[in-house]
């Protein structure tokens, strides 16, 4: 291996690796989607769909014991649901250890590796030193340049790479720039234990490989694993990926992301907060990524403009409340007939769709998310005896049933149940008793809905029907004040 190596990161559409784009995202299936996850899925898949290229995943399950199926399915199910399905069936790394063992030996039988004998005992105790010393350890085996016949038989041995000890390393990074870190940092990591499984430096690096991956879109956090896994590349002469290094997302207050932060898993965003797909996609690329002040972005304009290279080079902050104001511009452009269904499944049972399909221009004005829209839409499945929240019930006094009284038997002698016919027959009777229109809305929309806020009053008439509509007024109003009406 050269002592001094440089990494052109080529252009940022590939030509410079004369063939075309390919991209990868490669999760690990230890728990949910998370947002982070998402959005270097998101990055992944623009960049080949704006180059015409290939977006595969890779689910990385060699640790066998905190990867789940649960895991794996829930990973899918949040891809699918963005719309970042691969181009092709996923890779799964385990199924793929007999490969990535023979590239170990291929490196151990070229020199470019060795068998190491020191014992877990042996590599804690020269960890200690170095921390006594204050300085940082770097492993110096004596197994780098003994011969084989040395090695003492019975002992268990893992396969070490021979990293370059001279000279330095350059990436001219994508996101980062030019990084170049000095090779005497880089250890003789471990390619393959002792039981014969590949550690996630060397399964990374051949996955690449034979999958043809152009350019390497990630984390920041992997930043110092790139020059690791160079010596993997440069010692087996393989092609070298482009690296773009995106930097993590922080929390609004700029630390680390967390769950306090909305740092939830993706199914979480749909399920649990009443996220849309196309919210989520928008939001995700705006975090670190910008076309000038455009906020709403569509998915075909994000192919057309994204561009790996403008991904600022800081970390960006999430913010829910940004997320959910997004989402309620989502909405409001969503076609009714999905939303009636989306909100279907959050009341349970057997609801009318077409009937929630009427009432979504109204409902969606002012909702953020579909936990409101359901929230909202649910007075027009509601039971007679109605439930009345504490403010609604406040509002039906003596005074305000008696008002009931006069609307009911107003209401009850009108054929024409339309929004203009009611309004005006409501202003009517307004301007008879003196009063303004408010006065008549507030306890008519207590008795129709229970809650003191809902959609124009003439919408809900007009919504609920003429039969539940007077059904649900008649229950508050008084015999004697029926008979006085």
């Amino acid at each position: 291996m050269a002592s001094s190596e440089a990494v052109a990161g080529g252009a940022a559409d590939g030509s410079a690796l004369g063939r075309p784009v390919v991209t990868r995202f490669a999760p690990s299936p230890t728990g949910f989607l998370h947002i982070g996850g998402a959005r270097t899925a998101l990055f992944n898949w623009l960049f080949a769909r704006h180059h015409g290229g290939t977006y595969l995943l890779r689910i990385e399950d060699t640790d066998r014991a905190r990867s789940t199926e649960a895991a794996i399915d829930a990973i899918f199910d949040g891809l699918r649901w963005l719309g970042l399905d691969g181009d092709e069936p996923a890779t799964f790394q385990f199924v793929r250890t007999p490969r990535h063992a023979e590239v170990a030996q291929a490196l151990l039988d070229a020199g470019h590796a060795y068998r190491c004998y020191l014992t877990a005992e042996e590599l804690a105790e020269r960890r200690a030193l170095a921390t006594a010393e204050r300085r940082p350890f770097r492993l110096n085996s004596e197994w780098r340049d003994r011969s084989p016949v040395d090695a003492p038989e019975g002992l268990p041995s893992v396969i070490r790479i021979k990293a370059p000890r001279e000279g330095e390393t350059t990436i001219d990074d994508l996101v980062q720039g030019t990084v170049t870190v000095s090779n005497a940092e880089i250890d003789d990591f471990v390619l393959l234990r002792s039981d014969g499984t590949p550690t996630y430096m060397l399964a990374v690096v051949v996955d690449d490989h034979d999958m043809g991956v152009t350019h390497v879109i990630r984390g920041d956090d992997h930043l110092n694993n790139a020059f690791r896994q160079l010596a993997i590349i440069h010692a087996m002469n393989w092609e070298v990926p482009v690296y773009a290094h995106v930097p993590l997302i922080h929390g609004a207050d700029g630390a680390k992301l967390s769950k306090r932060h909305g740092a939830l898993g993706v199914d979480s965003y749909r399920d649990e907060l009443g996220i849309l797909p196309e919210a989520l996609f928008n939001y995700l690329l705006r975090l670190g990524w910008g076309h000038g002040d455009d906020e709403i972005i569509s998915r075909e304009q994000a192919i057309a403009w994204f561009d790996i290279a403008d991904v600022g080079k800081g970390p960006s902050r999430f913010d829910l409340a940004k997320l959910q104001s997004l989402n309620g511009h989502y909405l409001r452009e969503a076609d009714d007939a999905r939303l009636a269904e989306l909100v279907a499944a959050r009341l349970g049972g057997d609801p009318d769709l077409a009937l929630l399909a009427r009432a979504m221009p109204h409902l969606k004005v002012r909702a953020k998310d579909l936990n409101e829209l359901a929230d909202g839409a649910k007075f027009l499945f509601a039971v007679r005896p109605m439930t009345f929240t504490d403010k609604a019930a406040a509002l039906l006094t003596g005074e305000a049933r008696a008002l009931l009284g006069r609307i009911e038997s107003l209401l009850a002698g009108t054929n024409d149940w339309s929004v203009a016919a009611l309004e005006a027959t409501l202003k009517a009777l307004a301007e008879e008793l003196g009063l303004g229109l408010g006065k008549l809305a507030q306890p008519l929309r207590a008795a129709l809905t229970g809650q003191t806020t809902s959609p124009g009053i003439f919408d809900v008439l007009e919504l609920l029907g003429r039969d539940e509509s007077l059904a649900r007024i008649a229950a508050q109003v008084p015999a004697d004040a029926r008979s006085q009406s």
